[in-house]
């Protein structure tokens, strides 16, 4: 019985359904219950401070199931993986393996399972206990290297992505007790993964790595160079996951707008959003993250062409300020990124912008988040966060000097929090009578009087919530299900509605 605990973002939560997945197809039994289990894996996350944290204090409350528990083995897996390799085997005893970010298919190994010699379904839903149900059809396991990688046929990497190598980016010398080697692994369509996101929607991460300058990331030495899936491989997993009922499909990867440059495809994202649009059951289908600058005409008219893409666009911007903006290796400013969301509002009316920014980078002036906060005035986004700046050993801007204190920095995030908070709440007014085709999730947290539900300007797990408190004329309602809403209410983030038709 394996227990798998995944944290971080979405493309981490794929590298865990892909281990499932394998882990599944070789034979073992899963449980959501660490206490259920006889190999316990966390899959990690290291992109900042409070991740790296969040990390340790789960290795370690699962490091309890072994020491007093059912827990036989304890796995780590994941970025922290990457950055501390022999730390955490020394650090914490009770880790008996590590699996990088590149080495998904070392899982069996790690766990001391054979390879499945059977086929399986690519495709099995994780229920809520834990329970999966094979399906049928050929499948294969990728060619691993001595490093675990995939080499089922070669890699192509951007030119930026080259330069960058050149130029020291990815270096990890040091960082002590970390594998010398990059990532290079990429899943395929073939590849067996065991989805928790349920029934109705699915992830498919169609890049991996990133060849960005950026100095505040340490993303690109964790995951290594940008390297797109197959054009093919992606569709072709696109109609297995409609094919088992999905129908809300999310396109991830660190910048999704480099989409196919390294295959020389010229707006290759656009290719493939025009190609996954066409797939038949296919209703809500939408891509995280945009590059600001990667944003083009035909990436918008492919938007606005087709009613089954969500009128959605996340683009992290990290500041306003053009001196911090230089400082970060991000280029631009709040002017040329006012005329880009002019662009975008124009081309596909009635869009929901979502952008994160960083607060408190080296440097940072009062002046420097007096232009931030006059660009949130002005852009007005649907959907924002704030993070604290968090410095990061290994990246760029660590060996900066100006530090910016935590107080301050703190400060700032809330000065910019509270002013998104009443922009959010204008905008949100402006929702009350609009009838939406609401995706159903599930019963509140809250209290069961409430169900909890998205419209096609949320994404999944990242933005605020529908609450359903009518259900009209049905008795009740299913998850997983769409329906017609009339948004009945509006509040700071948040939304209440009230069903008028469906199931749809």
């Amino acid at each position: 019985m394996v227990g798998f605990i995944s944290l971080g973002c979405p493309k981490n939560l794929v590298d865990s359904e892909v281990m499932m997945g394998l882990l599944d197809r070789a034979g073992a039994r899963l449980t959501a219950q660490p206490e259920d289990a006889d190999i316990l894996v966390v899959n990690t996350c290291s992109f900042i401070d409070t991740a790296k944290q969040e990390s340790i204090d789960t290795i370690l409350e699962m490091a309890r199931h072994k020491t007093s528990g059912r827990a036989t083995k304890l796995i780590v897996a994941g970025c922290l993986v990457e950055r501390y390799r022999d730390e955490i085997r020394k650090s914490i005893p009770e880790v008996d393996a590590v699996v990088g970010t590149g080495e998904l298919e070392s899982i069996l190994e790690a766990a001391g399972i054979a390879p499945a010699s059977s086929p399986f379904s690519p495709f099995n839903i994780l229920t809520s206990n834990g329970a999966t149900g094979n399906g049928t059809g050929a499948t294969r396991s990728g060619q691993e290297s001595l490093s675990g990688t995939h080499k089922a046929e070669p890699i192509a990497y951007r030119a930026e992505g080259d330069l960058r190598e050149q130029q020291g980016r990815f270096r990890r010398d040091d960082w002590q007790g970390a594998a010398h080697m990059l990532p290079t692994y990429l899943y395929d369509e073939n590849t067996p993964r065991l989805l928790a996101t349920g029934r109705t929607s699915a992830y498919i991460k169609i890049a991996e790595g990133c060849d960005h300058p950026c100095t505040f990331c340490v993303i690109p030495n964790l995951r290594g160079k940008f390297r797109s899936r197959r054009f093919e491989s992606v569709v072709a997993e696109a109609r297995q996951l409609v094919a088992r009922g999905v129908e809300e499909i999310t396109l991830i990867g660190q910048d999704t707008t480099c989409y196919g440059e390294d295959l020389g495809l010229k707006d290759g994202l656009a290719l493939l959003l025009d190609s996954l649009a066409g797939i038949e059951g296919v209703r809500w289908l939408r891509f995280l993250y945009a590059y600001p600058n990667r944003i083009t005409g035909r990436l918008l008219e492919t938007i606005a062409n087709h009613d089954n893409i969500c009128k959605y666009l996340d683009v992290p911007l990290q500041h306003a300020s053009p001196a911090v903006l230089k400082t970060m290796k991000r280029g631009a400013g709040a002017e040329i990124f006012l005329k880009t969301l002019e662009k975008v509002r124009a081309a596909v009316p009635g869009i929901a912008l979502r952008t994160s920014f960083i607060v408190g980078f080296p440097g940072e002036s009062a002046e420097d988040v007096t232009v931030l906060e006059d660009f949130i005035k002005e852009a007005k986004f649907d959907w924002l966060g704030v993070f604290n700046y968090s410095d990061e050993e290994g990246s760029g801007a660590y060996s900066l000097n100006a530090k910016v204190p935590k107080r301050s920095i703190e400060a700032r995030k809330k000065r910019l929090m509270k002013l998104q908070q009443s922009i959010s709440k204008r905008a949100k007014q402006e929702w009350v009578g609009r009838e939406l085709v609401v995706l159903a999730e599930g019963e509140s947290e809250e209290t069961p009087l409430l169900w909890e539900g998205r419209t096609q300007f949320h994404a999944p797990e990242i933005d605020c919530k529908v609450y359903i408190n009518d259900f009209g004329t049905l008795e009740a309602l299913k998850p997983g299900r769409f329906y017609k809403a009339e948004i009945t209410e509006a509040h700071e983030y948040d939304v209440v509605a009230r069903v008028i038709a469906g199931p749809l």
